[in-house]
């Protein structure tokens, strides 16, 4: 019965314009039924356009402050050094928020699915406020603690103290879309951030050089459209989780904590704070053993890397979507569909990053110049790029297992995935290709490849034995 009735609502499936047009519009579409390709299709595009536009914060903050000089970009980046923790805290209960959220939406209990929101709310307000208070009052001895500059800590306490006073908006950011996500309106998660980039982007120049009846901050002027335009998106989201015709409506009850509720949170948590900090950390650290071998070589790491990030956006949203249909076809107790859903998202990822392959291999030389033309800088930079390229259908899969795991609440199983990866291969093996076995910078580039690529085959191999099916959340 229910065979034939996907059959007839995929036979029902509208062209490919009025599938992006609902993509990016309000839908009420229920991704427990129907055709899988195009829950996915549906679900990633927002994700990705959600994502390009929280990128596209920071581009515009390094645009304007670029024009007041070095001391102003060292500046954003020690307080964007400071925010990591921030970002992992936020990453690690979104990851809860979206399993949670949707697994009570694929039980077709959006009350629950609300109050596990509210509840992700609060913790995470909670939490912000410790570490905005700490960050507020503790500035000064955080830049310093990270070896910033005198001209660097004089010019930049102000700006720190806005920034990291306030990061319980960018946490509530991260909360809010994730019960957007798991409920599968993921459209609204990117019409936040569309309003959020649109106010920054009027605001910025205006803050920072005074234009018009807007006072000349500086520096400082950056933290102040940031705040605001995150703040007025945060509102925004707020105003949807409210009201009563949304698919997750939060009521004033649901704001009463619950601690068991909480405590689920933050088991579920912990593993997705541990996922994100032990990827940065690996990256960070790789940055180092790059840094052997001079300047020039960790310019090009740097550049590719932007590169590679850009490239890859279109497979997180693609893995997000897969993260989704997860825990709702899990919470609707169909499992076979939610793996189905996870195996067609791994080949789509893989047939786009096997394209841009190709691109890597016949561009990278025209893409690297367009950042830098330093002679010493591409032939590295464009030896990064094809040598990353070469893993790249391997980490299609990968992004898309882990997700997975985090979808239907287990979020261990990938952080023991990339502790083991990065930590306990990736580093030691770039080690030895880069300096004992004398690759140089390239031999960091070849460990990327080969340990991202482990990670898929681990993760595939985990994902197979099926114990992410009976994770209860």
């Amino acid at each position: 019965m229910n065979s034939t009735l996907e059959t007839k609502q995929d036979e029902a499936t509208p062209g490919l314009w009025a599938t992006l047009r609902q993509a990016v519009g309000s839908s009420e579409q229920d991704f427990t039924t129907g055709s899988i390709g195009r829950a996915i299709f549906l679900l990633s595009v927002p994700m990705v356009l959600e994502m390009l536009m929280e990128s596209l914060f920071g581009i515009v903050n390094v645009f304007w402050v670029s024009r007041l000089g070095a001391e102003a970009i060292a500046i954003v980046g020690t307080t964007e050094a400071l925010l990591v923790l921030v970002f992992g805290i936020a990453m690690g209960l979104s990851m809860a928020t979206t399993a949670l959220v949707a697994r009570r939406v694929g039980e077709g209990n959006p009350q629950a699915a609300g109050r596990a929101g509210a509840q992700a709310i609060l913790l995470g307000t909670a939490i912000s406020l410790v570490l905005g208070v700490i960050a507020f009052f503790g500035t000064s001895l955080l830049f310093t603690t990270l070896g910033a500059a005198p001209e660097v800590l004089a010019g930049g306490r102000r700006y720190g103290q806005i920034i990291l006073g306030t990061n319980g908006i960018i946490m509530l950011l991260f909360l809010n879309n994730a019960v957007f996500r798991g409920a599968g309106d993921a459209a609204f998660a990117m019409r936040a951030l569309w309003i959020g980039n649109a106010i920054n982007l009027v605001l910025d120049p205006c803050f920072i050089f005074g234009w018009g009846p807007f006072p000349e901050l500086g520096v400082t002027g950056s933290a102040v459209a940031t705040t605001i335009g995150r703040g007025t998106a945060v509102l925004y989201q707020l105003s949807l989780l409210f009201r009563q015709s949304g698919r997750v409506h939060i009521t004033r009850a649901e704001w009463r904590p619950d601690f068991t509720l909480l405590r689920e949170i933050v088991q579920i948590s912990i593993g997705g704070v541990f996922q994100y900090l032990i990827a940065t950390a690996s990256w960070m650290w790789l940055v180092r053993i790059v840094g052997y071998f001079g300047a020039p070589a960790v310019a090009a790491y740097t550049v590719a890397m932007r590169i590679i990030v850009v490239t890859i956006l279109p497979s997180w949203g693609i893995a997000n979507a897969a993260a989704t249909l997860v825990g709702q076809n899990l919470g609707a107790g169909k499992p076979e569909r939610a793996e189905k859903s996870v195996w067609i998202a791994g080949f789509a990822n893989a047939i786009f990053l096997g394209l841009v392959t190709i691109v890597f291999l016949f561009f990278a030389e025209p893409m690297i110049r367009f950042f830098t033309v330093d002679p010493a800088v591409v032939p590295i930079g464009v030896a990064s790029l094809k040598i990353v390229s070469y893993g790249y259908v391997f980490y299609a899969f990968g992004m898309v297992m882990t997700q997975s795991f985090n979808g239907a609440g287990d979020t261990l199983t990938p952080t023991w995935i990339n502790l083991a990866c990065y930590w306990a291969f990736q580093l030691p093996l770039a080690y030895a290709l880069s300096l004992w076995a004398q690759w140089g910078a390239n031999g960091a580039f070849w460990a990327i490849t080969i340990a991202e690529s482990t990670l898929a085959v681990v993760a595939v191999w985990a994902f197979r034995k099926g114990k992410w099916k009976e994770v209860k959340v």
